[in-house]
């Protein structure tokens, strides 16, 4: 009979079902009656009592099966009582869990040089396997201005209070706040207590989440994606000479992109609209000289007037 339904391209269901007489089933189906080794309503509202008894609510079902028969009572099998619980919802973590509350988004907004530093360490490869130095850098957010790195054997949170307290005596200025992700050394003691007695803000990023410090991140990649940046530094001394020609560089010589592309040394020290002014004069006589070439006046680019991490004044969108 088989066969014979494959050939014809009927089910054997209809095919029965048209033999007995019976026509199309309309409607729900009808109630399936319970095979006699299933559990009565009673036996599994016990069951489930069971399992939410005060002795057994924090512990797993296949432990509460196990230990019910170590007692000498069977109740059903184990796939049974995860069924029951499935019933009643409680497939889940059936103890208490701890919550914690959400992460505050760092906001923090600079409208001018020396207000808001953010400060990271990255590592430099040393010069064999499983060698590494790391690279503390603080930089403006609104000037892009590195106001103190320093290259050492590792990280310690002593060397980073020095490192942090040497850098604010010489730029003269205390700085409103100094944000950082929550790297060991960055929420240690020695930084948070050095901190606290130059009256300096802290702030850290949310957990694994680095768009959190985008101003120390992007000034990293600018480091490392140079051309002359080794594949690996054949001694301490020479990752700190390279730190010394990179950092003067990008502090005096490199036109950042998104600071009107001044360097980070005209913007922190207050030049940069002469020098703006300067490039517009420029572009004047360029354009009175030859207007054809040109579809409107040239402005010069112009520095932003604020900086921001996570800006304030944009909701951040729910998680899906």
């Amino acid at each position: 009979m088989q066969r014979c339904c494959v050939l014809t391209g009927t089910s054997r269901a209809t095919h029965y079902r048209r033999k007995d007489g019976r026509g199309p089933v309309h409607g729900p189906w009808l109630p399936r009656t319970p095979p006699p080794s299933a559990l009565t309503d009673t036996e599994r509202v016990r069951v489930l009592e069971v399992l939410n008894s005060p002795a057994y609510a924090d512990l797993a079902i296949p432990q509460v099966w196990a230990r019910e028969l170590d007692d000498g009572r069977y109740w059903c099998s184990l796939s049974t009582m995860y069924r029951i619980a499935r019933t009643a919802g409680q497939v889940r973590e059936r103890r208490r869990q701890a919550t914690h509350p959400p992460r505050v988004r760092p906001e923090l907004v600079a409208t001018g040089p020396s207000q808001v530093w953010s400060w990271d360490i990255t590592a430099l490869k040393g010069p064999v396997k499983g060698t590494w130095y790391r690279c503390y850098v603080i930089i403006d957010i609104y000037s892009r201005y590195v106001t103190g790195w320093l290259v050492a054997a590792g990280e310690d949170a002593v060397l980073a209070r020095d490192f942090l307290a040497d850098a604010v005596t010489r730029n003269g200025v205390e700085p409103h706040t100094i944000h950082a992700d929550r790297g060991g050394v960055m929420v240690s003691k020695p930084v948070s207590e050095m901190l606290v007695n130059l009256g300096v803000l802290r702030s850290h990023s949310r957990p694994r989440t680095s768009n959190d410090n985008p101003y120390s991140e992007a000034q990293f990649k600018t480091m490392k994606y140079v051309p002359d940046f080794p594949d690996r530094f054949g001694s301490l001394t020479d990752a700190r000479a390279f730190c010394d020609t990179f950092f003067t560089a990008y502090n005096h010589e490199h036109r950042h992109s998104g600071i009107g592309l001044h360097t980070p040394a005209s913007v922190h020290f207050g030049t940069a609209e002469q020098i703006r002014a300067h490039r517009q004069t420029t572009l004047d006589q360029a354009y009175a000289t030859h207007p054809d070439r040109f579809t409107r006046r040239p402005r010069a680019p112009r520095a932003p007037d604020i900086a921001w991490i996570n800006n304030p004044a944009r909701q951040e969108q729910p998680t899906r």
